[in-house]
């Protein structure tokens, strides 16, 4: 028997009817099909309508949607109807699996003549590991039979439970990052959901990939000195949460712990002086920006404290809180002295020195051992912004920096600036600073942001975050380094719960 890769779904499975009879896309069936696109399986519909129908025409068009077959079964002839489509999702040595509610059996006893394995949704059964039909009660468990499945076949293989907002998720999944089939490394995904219990699910992964942030509601930077108090997730986060805390052997990529420190850009500022060390006389220099904390606008030692933390005009202003809520990303760029008292920027807020560098952003990925880099146009310098301020009586700027970047016009071919700002690029001092990053951190896969300043050629990163989507590079370099820095870090983290619990190992 081989790895689960072909799976055909019985529309009865996926279709309701709207009150005028017409065939429709229940939210939960839509998002298994998005899921299946871009699994790595083989998967396809099956019906047997007359094809001229409005169901089979509204079938086959949802097949099409999502790059999936559609198989028209004529119900007075199964096996022709099979054998024409079904190499479209078998291959040799592999299972392939039929999933149906039991309305409609007419292919079940021709798959299993084929070797196919036989599923079907009930209500009334739980699920078992009976070798000739599987039980379902719900949609959302298809993911975690195939992966058990696949692990009873390759005890070796490595489930990876994810959980992250829609939309993060399927950026990660069009790239073929969250496969249901192996990878060449042996790492299988499934979607955690809120629609099974937790435990269920947690019992069936090997290690678990989160984006945290997406589930943040609010984050109270007073409420306690100890950020995660002051942190409200989501319900599902919450359970989450309590999961890891009743259960700290369980693997996680990476512990909510080691992520909180990026959620506070104070903290963030202070992590970065520490880049000081790699610092050597006469080479170039890597290191944060200069900044300073403010709990209030209206303080009248604001200009003698910008002053002794290095500051002058202009100042990027941003909220203390660096992600996971509305606010976090909501900046001013501040020209003036008396400005800072009209700035809407949430508070407390961190001044942030502005950075001349040519208006070129490095966008620079750790993913495990592995650094990767984009090149991406950026905020014009200084002057160009004070001249623009002037036609506004030096108003601040104030933007939302995931929307509305002031980013400087092009004024050179694109393969100039890459080349002149390959050149700038002190390569070899990132990359120690990515090394010292990830082990300062303890995290798996993060992103900075580096600018060159013009006249030091001090390199200073500007902005540092978790789990980054990276798609600014290439999938045949990222996608392969994230199934790597995954599988790199369950094996430390076993490693680890072996030579603490030596009974693990055997």
């Amino acid at each position: 028997m081989g790895l689960a890769r072909g799976l055909l779904l019985d529309e009865s499975l996926l279709l309701a009817d709207d009150e005028n009879g017409d065939p429709f896309l229940p939210p939960r069936s839509a998002r298994l099909l998005r899921r299946l696109q871009y699994s790595k399986l083989r998967a396809g519909i099956c019906h047997q309508e007359d094809p001229s129908s409005r169901k089979a025409n509204f079938l086959g068009r949802t097949a099409a949607s999502y790059s999936l077959e559609c198989i028209s079964m004529n119900p007075f002839c199964i096996t022709d109807s099979l054998t024409k489509k079904l190499p479209a999702l078998s291959g040799s040595g592999e299972t392939c699996f039929y999933v149906a509610s039991g309305k409609n059996d007419a292919p079940v006893s021709e798959l299993k003549k084929l070797g196919w394995k036989i599923i079907y949704q009930s209500v009334d059964s739980l699920p078992t590991a009976n070798q000739d039909v599987l039980l379902i009660n719900q949609l959302e468990e298809l993911p975690f039979v195939l992966s058990s499945f696949n692990k009873k076949e390759d005890d070796n293989l490595i489930v990876v439970g994810y959980v992250m907002k829609p939309s993060r998720e399927e950026d990660f999944a069009k790239r073929a990052a969250f496969p249901m089939y192996p990878t060449q490394n042996g790492l299988m995904f499934v979607p955690l959901t809120l629609e099974l219990p937790l435990e269920v699910q947690m019992q069936a992964v090997d290690a678990i990939l989160h984006k945290a942030t997406d589930e943040i509601i609010s984050i109270d930077l007073s409420s306690s000195v100890d950020l995660p108090k002051g942190i409200s997730f989501s319900g599902g986060m919450c359970e989450l949460e309590r999961y890891f805390q009743g259960h700290p052997e369980c693997c996680v990529v990476d512990p909510l712990g080691k992520i909180y420190p990026l959620l506070d850009r104070l903290k963030i500022q202070e992590i970065l002086l520490g880049l000081e060390d790699l610092n050597i006389k006469n080479h170039n220099k890597i290191r944060g920006p200069h900044f300073m904390k403010l709990d209030s606008l209206q303080d009248s030692n604001i200009g003698e404290l910008l002053v002794q933390s290095k500051l002058s005009f202009p100042v990027i202003l941003k909220p203390q809180v660096a992600c996971g809520v509305a606010d976090a990303h909501n900046m001013a760029l501040v020209f003036k002295l008396e400005d800072f008292q009209d700035l809407s920027v949430p508070l407390p807020a961190i001044a942030q020195e502005y950075v001349d560098h040519g208006s070129l952003l490095f966008k620079f990925y750790v993913l495990g051992d592995k650094v990767f880099y984009a090149i991406k146009k950026s905020m014009p310098n200084a002057n160009v912004l004070v001249s623009s301020s002037e036609k506004t009586g030096f108003s601040p700027l104030q933007f939302n920096s995931l929307k509305s970047l002031p980013v400087a016009k092009e004024d050179q071919p694109s393969s100039d600036v890459q080349k002149i700002s390959e050149q700038s690029l002190d390569l070899e001092l990132v990359h120690q600073a990515a090394n010292w990053l990830r082990t300062t951190l303890g995290l798996t896969i993060i992103g900075f942001d580096v600018v060159i300043q013009e006249d030091s050629r001090d390199h200073v990163i500007v902005d540092l975050n978790y789990l980054p989507s990276f798609k600014e590079i290439p999938d045949c370099d990222s996608i392969p380094a994230f199934f790597n820095a995954i599988k790199h870090a369950y094996e430390l983290w076993k490693t680890k719960l072996v030579a603490k619990n030596p009974s693990d190992a055997l």
